[in-house]
C-alpha cells in the first residue's frame, strides 16, 4: 500500500488504486496525510475543504467522507500495513507508517543525497527522489487555504531539488545536463530568479555564453514588464560572473581566440579572447541604407596599476543588470572614478557585442565642455552613420542615436559629466544598453529622472594605498620601508591621485627614501606643493572643481579650511563664514554635491585633509578671524548646552573680550544638550588646543570648563589632560577666577581617579584663589571638593567644617544648585561620622531645594544617602525602598555611576537576584563608557 501526494492524491494497493471519489474526499485524505499520526481537529479540516465559507452541515459532510474513507481502507486490508483512521474526540488521526508516504520518502532521499561524498551518488539519490513526482502536488484536491500552502511548500521543495541536481551535475562537469534539467523548469517558472540564475551559469559553463546572456536579458525584461522590478542579487551575480569572464570549466586558455566572436565584437584578439557571443538584435542594414553594421570600441586604454575597489566593481556589475541601466560613479576629484569605470568596461568586452562608446565630457576642465553635437557626431560615425547623414541639430542627432541603439547591446561611458542635462541627451535607446557615467557632482537629477544607480567612490584603505604605491615603485621598495609606505598612504589621505603623484616623485628619484618623503609631507604647509607634478596634482584637480562653484560656496569652503575641528554643522559653518545657518546649510549641500565635503550623519559634515589644506589656501588672510569666530560659537553653544543640561549650574564667568557669537542652536532638553557635549568632545578639545596655540587663552579655558556637565556625568573618562590645558591657559592669563574654577573641577576628577595626593595639592589652593577673585560660589565649590579629599584622608572633622561653610556661602548667595551640592556631600560626611540622623536631615533639606524633574544625578545620590541613613537607623524596609528609588532614577537618567553606588548599597543588605543583575548591567555600561 502507498499513499501519494506528489501528483494526484491517491492510494495504491496490490489490486490497483482505491476509488477515492469526489475532490472533497481527496482533500480530506490529503489534509490527514499531511499531518499523519497527528490528530487533526474538525475545524482545521473544515478550513481545508471550504476555506472561510463552510456549509451549515460541514461537520456532517466531513463525518460522511471519513466513514467512506475508513470503509475503503478496511476493504483494502489497511490494518495489515499498520494503517488506521481513528476518531479522537473532536479530531481525526490517520495512523500510517512514514515509509508508505511518498512525500516522506522524498524527504528521506533528499537527506541521504546531502550526506553523500560522491557527486555521482548524489545525482542518483536526487534522481530517485524526483522520480516520485507524478505531477503537481495534491492534484485532484481543492487546494485552498492550508492545502494550497502545503502544495506550494512541496513544489518549492521539488524546485530546490532540481537546483541541487543541477549543482551535482556541475560538480561532475556535466554542465549540458545541468542546463537540460534546469531549462524545462525555468520555462515553467519564468519568474523564479534562482532557476534562471542557475540556468544562466550552467549555459555559460557549458560554453554557451550567448544563450546565457540571452536568457538573462529575457528574464530581466520579463521581471521589468510583469513586476516592474530589476533582477535580484542572485540573478545579477550570475550576470556579473559572465561579465567578469569568471572561471568556466573547459574554457579556452587565456589568450586563446575565437575568430568569429572577435570579429563580431569588433575587438582584437586580446580583448575578444574566448568569446563566442553573437551580437544582439540590431537595425538591419537593408532597412537603413545610411548605416552599416559596424561594432566599434572607443574606450581609452585600461588604467595601469589599478588596485582594489572590488566592492565598487561588484556594485557596478549589479547596477548594470537592470533595464537600460544608468550607472553613476561619483566621488571627489582624484578619487579614481575614471579608472574604475575603464577597469570595469575593459573587463567585460563579451557583454557588449555591439560596441563600447566613450566620451570625455570635460565637465571639470579648463578647456571647457565639448559641444553636445560633437559628441553625438562621434558616436553616430562610430556606429556607421555616413558623415553626410549626421543631423545638424542636437535633438535630431540624439533621436537618431537612440533609434540606432534601440536593439543593440552597447556600453556608453560618459566621463566627467558636470550636470544631468548633458547626460540625458547622450543616453542610448536600447533596454540592453548600459550607460556608465562618472562625475564629481552627485547628479541627483539624473537619479530622479532616469533611475540612475549611484556607486559612490570613497578613498582607498591604507593597505590598498600601499599596494597602489607598490604597483609603480615595485614590491621591493615598499617591503624595504613598510611603515613609511603606510604613512605615505595615510598622508595622501587615501586619494589615488595623490598616491600616484607621490609614486611618480619617488620613481624618478631612486635615492629618496619613503620615510624622507613622508617627513616632507607631514608638514601641512608644503604638502599640497609636494602632491603636484607637472600639470597633474591634487591642487589642479581641486581647482577645476572649485571654479564651478558659486561665490558663496567658495567663501564657505575657504573658511572651513580654518576650522580647527574634524566635524562641523550648519551652525559652525555659519559662524565661520559670517552667515546664517540656513545659508550655511545651502552652501554645504552645494559643496557636498561636488564631493568637497562629506555628510557622515544628518547635519554633520567632514572635510578631507587635502581638501582642508587647499581650502585654507583660498583665503589665508582670514584664518585668525575665522578661528575667533568659531571659538566664540563653541563658547555660546556650550553655554546653552550647560544651561539646558544643568539649569542654574553653569559657571557665571564674564564673557571674553571681543566676544561675538553667531546663531546658536537650541537644545530641546537635557538629553539633547548632553548628546551635543558628548558628540562634540573631540572637536571642542581641538578648538581649545587651537585657541591656546593662537594665544587666545581666555577662550581656551572657557571652552574646556563649559563641558563640566559632561565631566560630572562621565568623571572617569580621562578628562585630566584637557583640564590641565585649561589650567595652563588660566594661569597664562593670570585669571584667579578661572584658575580656581579649573582647580575645583580638576581636583575632583583626580579624586575620582584615585589620585588623592595630587588632588589635595590642587584643591588646597582653590578656596583662597576664589576668595581673592571674589567668587563666593567658586569658594563654596572648592570647599566641597576639598572636603571630599580630606574625608578620604581621615580628616573627617575638617571635612565637615568645610562642607558646613560651603552650605552657608551658597545660602548667602541664594544659589540653590550649589547649596544642594554642599548638602549632598555634607550628608555623606555625616553618615561617615556615624550621625545618620543628621545625614537624613541634610539630605531631606537638599531634596526640598530641587524639583523632581531636575538634577537627576543629584537626586539619585541624595536618595541613596537617605536610604543608607535609614538603614543605619534600623529602618531597613524604608532604607531598601529609598535605595531602590535611587537606583531606578539613576538608571532612567543614564547615570550609571549613581546606579552602581545605590545597587552596591542594596546588595549589602539584600540578596535579591534582581539587584545583582541590575548591578552587573550598570557596571558593564559604566565600564564600556555608556
Amino acid at each position: 500500500m502507498e499513499f501519494r501526494l506528489l501528483g494526484t492524491v491517491s492510494v495504491d494497493t496490490r489490486t490497483g488504486p482505491l476509488p477515492l471519489g469526489p475532490a472533497k474526499r481527496r482533500s480530506l485524505l490529503a489534509a490527514l496525510l499531511l499531518s499523519a499520526n497527528t490528530p487533526v481537529p474538525v475545524a482545521r479540516l473544515t478550513d481545508s475543504l471550504w476555506g472561510e465559507e463552510p456549509p451549515p452541515r460541514a461537520r456532517g459532510v466531513i463525518q460522511g467522507h471519513v466513514s467512506r474513507l475508513r470503509a475503503l481502507l478496511t476493504g483494502a486490508e489497511a490494518q495489515a500495513y499498520g494503517v488506521e483512521l481513528v476518531t479522537l474526540g473532536d479530531a481525526y488521526v490517520l495512523r500510517v507508517p512514514e515509509t508508505l508516504l511518498d512525500y516522506q520518502r522524498f524527504e528521506e532521499l533528499l537527506m541521504l543525497a546531502r550526506q553523500q561524498r560522491s557527486a555521482a551518488d548524489t545525482v542518483r539519490m536526487l534522481d530517485d527522489a524526483l522520480s516520485l513526482w507524478q505531477g503537481p502536488a495534491l492534484g485532484g484536491t481543492f487546494t485552498e487555504g492550508p492545502l494550497q500552502a502545503a502544495a506550494h511548500t512541496l513544489e518549492e521543495s521539488r524546485l530546490a531539488t532540481v537546483e541541487e541536481l543541477a549543482r551535482a551535475y556541475a560538480d561532475l562537469g556535466e554542465h549540458h545536463r545541468a542546463a537540460s534539467v534546469l531549462r524545462a523548469e525555468a520555462v515553467a517558472h519564468p519568474m523564479r530568479e534562482s532557476l534562471a540564475a542557475a540556468l544562466i551559469l550552467a549555459l555559460y559553463r557549458a560554453g554557451r555564453q550567448s544563450e546565457a546572456l540571452d536568457w538573462f536579458h529575457r528574464t530581466r525584461r520579463l521581471l521589468a514588464d510583469e513586476l516592474g522590478i530589476d533582477p535580484g542579487h542572485e540573478l545579477a551575480d550570475a550576470y556579473a560572473l559572465i561579465l567578469r569572464g569568471g572561471p568556466r570549466p573547459g574554457a579556452a586558455p587565456a589568450g586563446g581566440t575565437d575568430a568569429a566572436g572577435a570579429s563580431r565584437a569588433g575587438t582584437g584578439p586580446a580583448e575578444g579572447a574566448g568569446t563566442t557571443a553573437p551580437p544582439g538584435p540590431r537595425v538591419p542594414a537593408a532597412h537603413n541604407p545610411s548605416v552599416a553594421p559596424h561594432p566599434t570600441d572607443l574606450l581609452p586604454r585600461a588604467p595601469r596599476g589599478f588596485h582594489g575597489r572590488n566592492a565598487e566593481l561588484a556594485a557596478l556589475t549589479r547596477a548594470a543588470a537592470g533595464e537600460a541601466p544608468v550607472c553613476l560613479v561619483t566621488g571627489p576629484a582624484g578619487v579614481g572614478k575614471t579608472s574604475l569605470a575603464l577597469q570595469w568596461a575593459h573587463h567585460n568586452p563579451g557583454a557588449f557585442p555591439d560596441g563600447r562608446l566613450f566620451a570625455d565630457l570635460r565637465g571639470f576642465s579648463e578647456t571647457g565642455e565639448p559641444a553636445l553635437i560633437d559628441v553625438l557626431r562621434e558616436f553616430l560615425l562610430a556606429l556607421g552613420v555616413a558623415p553626410r547623414r549626421v543631423p545638424e541639430s542636437v535633438s535630431a542627432a540624439a533621436a537618431l542615436f537612440r533609434s540606432l541603439t534601440d536593439r543593440r547591446r552597447l556600453l556608453v561611458v560618459l566621463d566627467n559629466a558636470r550636470d544631468s542635462a548633458t547626460v540625458r541627451a547622450l543616453l542610448p535607446g536600447g533596454t540592453d544598453c548600459v550607460t556608465l557615467v562618472t562625475s564629481r557632482n552627485r547628479l541627483e537629477g539624473l537619479i530622479a529622472s532616469d533611475a540612475a544607480r549611484p556607486v559612490p567612490l570613497g578613498i582607498l584603505e591604507p593597505q590598498d594605498g600601499t599596494a597602489l604605491l607598490a604597483g609603480v615603485l615595485g614590491e621591493e621598495r615598499i617591503l624595504a620601508e613598510p611603515v613609511a609606505a603606510r604613512r605615505l598612504a595615510e598622508l595622501c589621505g587615501g586619494l589615488p591621485l595623490a598616491l600616484r603623484v607621490t609614486a611618480a616623485r619617488l620613481a624618478g628619484r631612486p635615492q629618496w627614501t619613503l620615510a624622507g618623503l613622508a617627513d616632507e609631507l607631514a608638514d601641512e604647509r608644503g604638502r599640497l606643493t609636494f602632491l603636484d607634478v607637472d600639470d597633474t596634482g591634487v591642487s589642479a584637480a581641486l581647482r577645476l572643481t572649485v571654479q564651478q562653484l558659486p561665490a558663496d560656496a567658495v567663501r564657505q569652503l575657504a573658511r572651513l579650511g580654518h576650522h580647527p575641528g574634524g566635524h562641523f554643522d550648519p551652525y559652525t559653518c555659519a559662524a565661520l563664514a559670517g552667515t546664517d545657518p540656513a545659508a550655511a546649510a545651502a552652501a554645504l549641500e552645494r559643496l557636498g554635491s561636488a564631493h568637497l565635503v562629506t555628510e557622515t550623519a544628518p547635519g554633520r559634515w567632514v572635510l578631507h585633509d587635502l581638501v582642508r589644506l587647499y581650502a585654507r589656501g583660498l583665503d589665508p588672510a582670514s584664518g585668525a578671524e575665522a578661528l575667533v569666530d568659531v571659538l566664540d560659537h563653541y563658547i555660546a553653544t556650550a553655554l546653552a548646552a550647560a544651561d539646558t543640561a544643568e539649569p542654574g549650574g553653569e559657571p557665571c564667568f564674564v564673557l571674553p573680550e571681543g566676544y561675538r557669537p553667531a546663531a546658536v542652536r537650541d537644545f530641546a532638553d537635557r538629553a539633547a544638550a548632553m548628546h551635543w557635549l558628548a558628540t562634540e568632545r573631540d572637536d571642542l578639545a581641538r578648538a581649545a588646543v587651537a585657541a591656546r596655540g593662537a594665544g587666545l587663552h581666555d577662550r581656551a579655558w572657557r571652552i574646556i570648563l563649559l563641558q563640566w556637565p559632561q565631566v560630572v556625568w562621565r568623571v572617569r573618562d580621562s578628562w585630566a589632560p584637557l583640564l590641565e590645558l585649561a589650567l595652563d591657559s588660566a594661569r597664562a592669563k593670570q585669571d584667579l577666577y578661572a584658575e580656581s574654577r579649573v582647580l575645583n573641577l580638576l581636583g575632583w576628577v583626580l579624586t575620582e581617579e584615585g589620585r588623592t595626593a595630587e588632588a589635595l595639592t590642587l584643591l588646597e589652593r582653590s578656596p583662597g584663589l576664589a576668595q581673592q577673585a571674589g567668587d563666593r560660589l567658586g569658594e563654596a565649590t572648592a570647599l566641597i571638593n576639598l572636603a571630599v579629599v580630606q574625608a578620604g584622608q581621615g580628616e573627617l572633622d575638617r571635612a565637615l567644617e568645610g562642607c558646613g561653610r560651603a552650605v552657608v556661602l551658597a545660602r548667602e548667595e541664594e544659589d540653590r544648585h550649589t547649596e544642594m551640592l554642599a548638602l549632598q556631600h555634607l550628608a555623606r560626611l555625616q553618615l561617615s561620622a556615624q550621625r545618620p540622623g543628621d545625614a537624613l536631615g541634610s539630605a531631606r533639606t537638599a531634596l526640598a531645594l530641587g524639583p523632581e524633574h531636575e538634577e537627576a544625578a543629584r537626586r539619585s545620590l541624595l536618595l541613596a544617602v537617605s536610604g543608607e541613613a535609614r538603614l543605619a537607623l534600623g529602618e531597613e524596609d524604608e532604607g531598601i525602598l529609598l535605595l531602590d528609588r535611587a537606583a531606578e532614577e539613576a538608571e532612567h537618567a543614564g547615570y550609571d555611576e549613581g546606579a552602581v553606588r545605590a545597587l552596591e548599597a542594596l546588595l549589602r543588605v539584600s540578596a535579591r537576584a534582581e539587584y545583582r543583575t541590575r548591578h552587573a548591567l550598570a557596571l558593564r555600561r559604566l565600564t564600556d563608557g555608556g
